[in-house]
Parts: structure tokens; C-alpha cells; sequence
């Protein structure tokens, strides 16, 4: 079932629910839909867990423990269980276990972000549970980023050009990119233009580079690799500058969100980036991240500099480092 179909449909809510796809903003507007839908406000707190996966000790086992735990004051027990995608093999078959033995009546959610029909091994939760759950698909194709885009622009009051809705709708920007930039725009009042969205939208930007970026810090070297090679095929010399910059910026983002209390200094243009690199964070630690940026922002600045003969040699080196300083024993 796609996203806005379950937004619109209100299907029953029963036994485990798989949220799938690629999209975390949907994702977390599915969950709360779900708690809402479920649990009423003055017994949610007493009736639902919310479970990091990939911090959790015995995953499985606190899943166990939580799903069959009788309610309170209320029908139902509702356990989350968030970013099962990071779990590693033995965790993600713990999960599956828990999943297996839900008691009637409860309800277990699996956020497990991978393109439904993506085969990998261990299989998704969703291609593993099939009819037996309701799976939700977040993958935002063309229709569904214009309806979010219409939709953002019907709730902050603002319209814009029919090009702007267009480009944004082909953009491969995450959805959270896409509000950020609306956000912004629409504070100066009156129609978005095209050449506003040009001059300061984030999701506009050719997204190669940041997706180069995100398979480094997730620990998939060689697929940041592989991006990397595309965008100098396209650009010799020119390739080397968005790849440093795009990597300095995640992890100067990890690191900030590493650091106790971390959080609070990231700028209001990349809020949108949090949600998706708060377990990066926690996987690799302020000391690695600190590490990883500052190699990353030499490199950028030997770029920039001219200080290199050979930008694709120097992305070569700084991914090995960072894959072997930073982002190993994922």
C-alpha cells in the first residue's frame, strides 16, 4: 500500500505492520498516523514502546518483551521498532522472530527502509512477511513529491511558479529537503519563482554528491565509490569539489549530532539532513566523526586551492581513509 492510499484509506491496524520504501520523512508521518490511529492520547504513553533497533542490546528479546506485555487501561500495545534497515544479520533474524509471535491483539511496527521490491540478503521484513502485514511503500515517485509539494505549499499559505512544483516533483531530493527549501522561500511572501528555488534550494543541487556522501558514512564503500567514478566521467576536474564538500558536510553534521548534547549549533538548511544521520551518528561516534571531517575539509580545501594535480586520485585516497578510519566495523 502506498503512503498517501494508507493516509486516505485508514485500512484496520492489527498484528505487524512493515513500513518500507525509501523515504524517512514519510515513514515518520506513517508512524504517527499509526500511534494516532491506535492508542488515545491519554493511554499512549502507558501503551507504546518505541525501540531504536540498532542500539538496542538483545533486539530481539526487548521486541519479545514489549509486544506481549498486556495493555494498560486500553485495547492494544503498539511497539515501534525504528531503522530495522541498520541492523546487521542475527539482529534482523531476532527481529523477525518477535515478529513471528505477535499476540493478538497488538500491533508491531518495522521500520525497515529498503525499496520493496531491493533483494538483498537478509530478505526485507516486507518481502519476508508478504499478505501476512499491512506494509506501507514511503518511495516518493513524481506523483507523490507533487502532491507533498502541493501540500507543503497549501499548509504555509504560499503559492509558486508551475516550474517550480515541476522541478521539484523530478527532483531526487529527499522530501525533507524539498519542505526545507519551501519553508524557506515562502518566508519572503508572495509567488515562488524559479530563479528564488535556483539561487537557494538545497534539493535542486545535483544529488550525486550527496548520495556519494551517504554511502560513505552508511559504510558502502564501494557504491560511493562507483558515484564518485560517474560524476568524473561527466567532469574530470570539476567532480572532486561537490564530492569534498558533500562528505565535510555529513560528517561535520555526525559530529555535531555525536557530541552530548549535540544538535543544537546545526544550521536551519540542513535540519532536514537529522533524521537520517542521528544513527550514523551514534554508530560512529564524535572522535571518528571529528576525524573523518577534518580529513574531509582538507581535501576540500586542496581542491579548491589548486594545491593537487590529480583530483580523482585525491577522492580515491580520502574515501579509503574514511572508510577505514571512520565509517568501518559497521
Amino acid at each position: 500500500m502506498k503512503f498517501f492510499e494508507f493516509i486516505e484509506k485508514a485500512p484496520k491496524l492489527e498484528g505487524l505492520i512493515v513500513i518500507e520504501g525509501t523515504e524517512s520523512l514519510l515513514a515518520q508521518r506513517a508512524i504517527d498516523a499509526i500511534v494516532e490511529r491506535t492508542l488515545p492520547a491519554d493511554v499512549r504513553a502507558l501503551n507504546l514502546d518505541t525501540i531504536a533497533g540498532p542500539q538496542t542490546e538483545h533486539v530481539g528479546r526487548a521486541i519479545a518483551d514489549a509486544v506481549a506485555a498486556m495493555p494498560f487501561l486500553a485495547e492494544r500495545r503498539v511497539v515501534v521498532v525504528r531503522d530495522c534497515q541498520a541492523l546487521r544479520a542475527q539482529p534482523r533474524r531476532d527481529v523477525w522472530a518477535a515478529a513471528e509471535a505477535i499476540p493478538a491483539g497488538n500491533v508491531l511496527v518495522l521500520e525497515d527502509l529498503f525499496p520493496p521490491a531491493k533483494k538483498t540478503k537478509p530478505e526485507p521484513f516486507g518481502a519476508l512477511a508478504g499478505r501476512k502485514a499491512l506494509r506501507i511503500d514511503t518511495t516518493p515517485s513524481a506523483a507523490v513529491r507533487e502532491r507533498f509539494v502541493r501540500e507543503t505549499l497549501d499548509r504555509l499559505d504560499a503559492r509558486a511558479e508551475p516550474r517550480v512544483i515541476a522541478e521539484l516533483a523530478a527532483s531526487d531530493a529527499d522530501l525533507g529537503a524539498i519542505a526545507n527549501d519551501l519553508e524557506k522561500l515562502a518566508l519572503a511572501g508572495g509567488t515562488i519563482t524559479y530563479a528564488a528555488l535556483a539561487a537557494e534550494s538545497v534539493a535542486v543541487e545535483d544529488p550525486k554528491a550527496w548520495q556519494y556522501a551517504a554511502a560513505l558514512v552508511e559504510g558502502r564503500t564501494a557504491d560511493a565509490l562507483a558515484i564518485a567514478f560517474e560524476l568524473f566521467a561527466a567532469d574530470p576536474r570539476g567532480a572532486a569539489v561537490p564530492l569534498a564538500s558533500a562528505i565535510a558536510t555529513d560528517l561535520g553534521l555526525i559530529w555535531e549530532l555525536a557530541r552530548p548534547g549535540g544538535g543544537v549549533a546545526i544550521e536551519p538548511r540542513h535540519r532536514w539532513r537529522v533524521g537520517k544521520l542521528q544513527a550514523t551518528a551514534r554508530r560512529i561516534g564524535a572522535a571518528r566523526a571529528r576525524y573523518g571531517y577534518e580529513a574531509a575539509v582538507r581535501g576540500f580545501e586542496a581542491v579548491v586551492t589548486g594545491r593537487i594535480d590529480d583530483p580523482r586520485a585525491m577522492i580515491e585516497l580520502l574515501t579509503a581513509e574514511i572508510a577505514a578510519r571512520v565509517t568501518a566495523g559497521r
